[in-house]
């Protein structure tokens, strides 16, 4: 077996708009295509050895055990390694579970296509697969364990900690979108200028200048102090020589923490002698100049939370610890308690599993304790200094019993520090009763505190700590998106798109919009390329200036990773022609049909798919749409648009020469398309189409119809707003048009204008792309032969996986096919082609350039215009 490719999904996709995480596998089954799995001897009997745990997958029979009986009853390869990898990502401690494999139309290639948690475990799962499968076949030994281990790392390197993922997790809940903007904890919710950010439980709305409070410990006891919030009698220290005079003053036992530590680094609790102290205040500086040294308060040790200051959450910690029973050492005790199946590796459950290390051996030193030692019965023994629950702790919520003057305390001290999420660490017998009563105190106020504690308590009731942190994020009445239209299709897209942003521009939106020549926020274009994939989308939606959204979204990027978004308000599919077939799979119309579906089936509920009713593959699209749906066309008797508003449906037609809104029985005329300077008085057909297109989805959004009336009258075309499509440069005795033009149902828009141009002479430069088909070329040939009176074939790009000689002769081909004695020549550079084409311009001659390359084209005639104008 052979991995060709492999494929993560990001977003809505087109293999499920919703289970956006999938990783898709091109697979070559080889020799085994020939070998289903019940022709391989012994292949049940390991599989079923291997994975016991699989009897849970059902597969088509729909009971448990379904999965085995395919496999016996004689399945492909392919099918067996979805599950596979399915199910090490459980055993890993993700729980996934949706796959699906599928046929490429290739002989024994299948897509293997299976859901991720995390996307590095997911591609690690991808190739483990096929190698286990491969073992289960061979008959060979395989050490599961080694994967599965491996993927637990990668799982706790990869993942949100646990109040991170806590907080992403309430947001999806609420349909709120997020962004991770970094491999960390760094999190965007919501679109644009609706956005906030957050990193773990700290938020744009928290003061920098209270996190530096909270983390000058001596600084935070003073103002508590300030305030008479009662807390432990301390001093802070930075030489070893102020020791004496610190133990002198506080008086053992004594605490000994880094001033601005956290997590309990370099923190040593219950010091009694000066040995300890100077080794307690060795181990501190480590993590800090200055070192605080305070009054061990007996008691037990709380965390209290408090978000947008409000009490929200109380726990009783305890540090990792084990309890004798007069048989087992200490070492049998820690391995015991690591079985509890609520224990596991890092933050995959309740509890992590308790590790030994050096600070463990410290502790039991203290005792004169080793790993041997035999604990007495209910003796307890501690093996941390401190209780974070990452190091073994335990926590036990007590957030109903805590008394109402403590709450007061709390929530003063949120604002004394000025902390929006506030973690607020108390010493005391009890929280039942005021600090006052108890002598209870307040250790230390953090910033960035964490939820793991509140949210899987090991006792006691779970808290939804995330949720008041969204409440607070995004209270009632605040929205977290913004505005998206999308558009696809496979010829006009970009045209389309840049009219819709130009109307929403100009009803007082900052619009941000992508398209196959760059990024544009207003006017301003901040990157250049073709951006129509989920990368460009997530930028403008990442911008925080952005008001509305415009997207051109292509069939690459939906096929290489999915939408860049979950969701939008409008969705347009200009077309849908044959170009780019027979990549990524995609052999037929249809195919393509549901590659451009997956668009219109992000919008919602609400929304509208705006969709051309010329085209038959567009139609078949609406079967299958939870949204409402929109037509446009070119004709006002088509018979799909007099059902639909028959129907009560809207629709965008071009009737006696005008772009009508039509809804229902009544017409709204916006305007006469000779006055709308992209048809070109009305001689461009396919121009027209883009036109309905962006007035309906204009339309459909909500803007009136004399704003978008305006706004298609102050639309011009250029190289500067509209570069490589429809171009024209007037010079004293000829044209130029540079078009974008480079598949056969763009030559013929262009053949279709030219018909309407009275031109002696009409000189054409075209080229062909490699990875369209034999058919698709020589077409393109052939409808140049038939608008041309002479044709300069260039070839200097996009050749992806032929050379330049097997394009020409394709094109020739073409040409041939129309007229053996037809003019043409080669020339292989674009620009040497386009002066030549510029020489033998005769008066009233009219050169066209299509290609898929403008820039230099433009930049060249544009060039030669200007010295024109100049005299030259």
């Amino acid at each position: 077996m052979k991995i060709i490719e492999t494929k993560v999904m990001r977003g809505p996709n087109y293999w499920s708009n919703f289970r956006k995480k999938l990783i898709v596998m091109k697979l070559d089954l080889e020799e085994l295509e020939e070998r289903p799995t019940n022709l391989i001897t012994g292949f049940s009997e390991r599989l079923e050895a291997l994975f016991p745990t699989m009897r849970s997958h059902r597969c088509s029979k729909d009971y448990e055990g379904g999965f085995f009986e395919r496999v016996k009853e004689g399945t492909w390869m392919g099918h067996v390694i979805e599950h596979i990898a399915l199910e090490i990502q459980t055993l890993a401690g993700m729980d996934v579970g949706f796959g699906r494999t599928r046929g490429t139309g290739k002989h024994g290639v299948y897509n293997v296509v299976f859901s991720y948690a995390e996307e590095n475990v997911g591609l690690y799962a991808a190739k483990a697969s096929v190698k286990i499968a491969q073992a289960l076949v061979d008959a060979a030994a395989y050490d599961l364990s080694e994967d599965i281990r491996l993927m637990r790392e990668m799982r706790e390197e990869d993942r949100f900690g646990p109040s991170t993922g806590s907080i992403v997790d309430e947001a999806i809940a609420r349909d709120i979108p997020y962004i991770r903007l970094n491999q960390e904890s760094l999190v965007q919710l919501g679109y644009g200028k609706n956005q906030v950010r957050f990193r773990a439980t700290m938020t744009d709305r928290t003061s920098s200048i209270a996190v530096d409070l909270a983390s000058n410990k001596d600084e935070t006891k003073r103002l508590l102090q300030d305030a008479a919030i009662p807390v432990a009698k301390g001093v802070c220290i930075v030489r070893e020589s102020e020791l004496d005079d610190a133990i002198e003053k506080v008086g053992f036992p004594l605490v000994f923490k880094p001033l601005d530590g956290n997590h309990g680094k370099g923190a040593s609790i219950n010091v009694k002698t000066k040995e300890e102290a100077v080794l307690a205040f060795e181990h501190a500086k480590k993590y800090s100049r200055k070192i605080i040294i305070e009054k061990f308060i007996t008691g037990y040790d709380f965390r209290v939370l408090v978000i947008n200051n409000r009490f929200i959450a109380a726990a009783l910690r305890e540090p990792a610890h084990v309890v004798g029973d007069g048989l087992q050492t200490i070492q049998q005790l820690i391995d015991q308690e690591n079985k509890d199946p609520r224990r596991g590796y890092g933050h995959e459950n309740v509890l992590t599993e308790i590790s030994i290390d050096k600070e463990t051996h410290d502790q039991l030193a203290k005792h004169n304790y080793t790993l041997d030692t035999i604990l007495k019965k209910e003796v307890k023994c501690y093996l941390k200094g401190t209780a974070n629950l990452s190091t073994g702790g335990t926590s036990t919520d007590v957030t109903d019993i805590v008394h109402p003057h403590n709450i007061f305390i709390a929530e003063r001290i949120s604002r004394v520090i000025g902390l929006d999420i506030c973690g607020i660490d108390i010493m005391a017998e009890n929280l039942s009763e005021p600090l006052e009563v108890t002598g209870g105190v307040v250790l230390e106020v953090n910033a960035a505190p964490g939820f793991r504690m509140h949210l899987a308590p090991a006792n006691g009731l779970a808290r939804n700590v995330a949720a008041p942190v969204i409440d607070m994020l995004y209270p009632p009445g605040k929205t977290c998106r913004i505005p998206i239209i999308a558009v696809t299709g496979t010829n006009g897209k970009t045209t389309t798109t840049r009219l819709i942003a130009h109307i929403v521009k100009n009803n007082n939106y900052r619009v941000g919009y992508t398209t196959s020549d760059g990024i544009y926020v207003q006017n301003s274009m901040l990157t250049k390329g073709d951006t129509t994939g989920p990368v460009s989308a997530e930028f403008i939606l990442k911008d925080p200036t952005v008001e509305f959204a415009v997207l051109e979204t292509a069939r690459g990027g939906i096929l290489r990773s999915g939408l860049g978004f979950g969701r939008c308000d409008v969705a347009v599919i200009t077309n849908i022609q044959e170009d780019h077939m027979g990549l990524s799979d995609i052999n037929t119309l249809k195919d393509m049909a549901n590659v451009k579906a997956v668009v219109t089936k992000s919008v919602k509920r609400d929304g509208y798919a705006v969709l051309n009713a010329d085209n038959e593959y567009c139609v078949g699209v609406a079967k299958d749409m939870d949204c409402k749906v929109a037509y446009f066309s070119l004709h006002e008797t088509n018979k799909v648009v007099a059902e639909h508003c028959k129907k009560g449906g809207i629709a965008c037609i071009y009737e006696n020469g005008y772009v009508t809104i039509k809804k229902g029985d009544w017409k709204f005329r916006v305007a006469k398309a000779s006055t709308i300077p992209l048809t070109f008085g009305g001689k461009v057909t396919f121009m027209i189409q883009n036109v309905l297109a962006a007035t309906l989805a204009t339309y459909a959004y909500g803007f009136t119809i004399e704003d978008i009336k305006t706004n298609l009258e102050t639309f011009i075309p250029s190289a500067a707003q509209t570069p490589g499509r429809m171009n024209i440069f007037d010079f004293k005795e000829h044209k130029v048009l540079i078009d974008f033009a480079h598949n056969p149902d763009g030559f013929k828009g262009i053949k279709e204008f030219l018909s309407t141009v009275d031109s002696p002479y009409k000189i054409g430069i075209i080229t062909g792309t490699g990875d369209r088909r034999d058919s698709d070329i020589k077409e393109m040939g052939k409808i140049s032969a038939e608008m041309f009176d002479h044709i300069i074939i260039r070839q200097d790009k996009f050749l992806r996986g032929r050379n330049a000689q097997e394009i020409v002769d394709l094109l020739v081909e073409g040409i041939k096919s129309v007229d053996s004695n037809q003019s043409f020549e080669y020339i292989p550079k674009e620009i040497e082609a386009l002066k030549h084409a510029l020489s033998l311009a005769k008066p009233r001659s009219y050169v066209v350039a299509l290609s898929d390359v403008i820039d230099n084209a433009i930049e060249l005639v544009q060039s030669y215009l200007d010295k024109e104008r100049e005299g030259k």
